[in-house]
């Protein structure tokens, strides 16, 4: 049973959010503070995270912030509006997806089923060798780990995915259509900002040189590909 705590301050969203993901079987936590859900996070354990943006207090950015310093649980960012800077600023702290409130919750659920998939899966293509070596980067697909020279760098669900379904494919161009569905399993015409602002946050923790990539490289007009230079 998926493990999801929730950090909502409105109580009857917070409440109608917990019953409804408590009906889809998951067990659900819940807290109505940045605060009182970091305290939540280390004696629950939960597999997912649904994070208001707009707290009182400390606010859900800093609260994604600070889960990301120590933890890659997946967070599923909710936001009142649909407002481009605070989920493009959202996703730039590390959430993996967003929601817009109110929040339907078979959308929920499927967006919570969909990023532990993340977790578990490789993006693997039958063939593809297990340990892959590119420069200073090392993949292993078989424990689901990335080391940098030699450091092992700590990768939320989708950026791992993101890299895993690119890697896969050295060269070939992906559109970000290709990658909303691949990665986030978004089969509609999607939104490029949930690639784009993973593709950032992958390339500063694989030390990709932002105007000179080396591995994760941006073809203008059409996506994103992996390989040399």
């Amino acid at each position: 049973m998926p493990r999801v705590l929730i950090i909502e301050d409105d109580r009857a969203v917070r409440d109608g959010v917990r019953l409804a993901l408590r009906r889809q079987g998951h067990e659900v936590a819940a807290a109505a503070t940045g605060e009182d859900g970091l305290e939540q996070l280390r004696s629950f354990r939960p597999d997912a995270v649904v994070l208001d943006l707009m707290l009182p207090g400390m606010s859900g950015l800093e609260v994604c912030r600070r889960i990301r310093a120590h933890d890659q649980v997946p967070i599923i960012m909710a936001t009142a509006r649909g407002d481009d800077t605070d989920i493009v600023v959202g996703l730039e702290s590390g959430a993996d997806d967003y929601v817009v409130k109110p929040v339907r919750a078979r959308i929920l659920d499927a967006r919570i089923r969909a990023v532990l998939r993340r977790v578990g899966g490789t993006g693997d293509d039958q063939g593809t060798p297990r340990t892959e070596h590119h420069g200073d980067l090392v993949i292993d697909r078989a424990g689901l780990t990335v080391t940098h020279r030699g450091r092992p760098v700590a990768l939320g669900p989708s950026e791992l995915r993101l890299l895993l379904t690119l890697s896969a494919s050295a060269g070939q161009v992906f559109s970000r259509q290709q990658l909303l569905e691949a990665v986030w399993e978004h089969n509609y015409h999607g939104d490029a900002r949930l690639v784009d602002a993973c593709v950032k946050r992958l390339r500063s923790k694989i030390g990709e040189s932002p105007g000179s990539p080396r591995y994760v490289h941006t073809v203008r007009g059409f996506g994103y590909r992996f390989g040399p230079r």
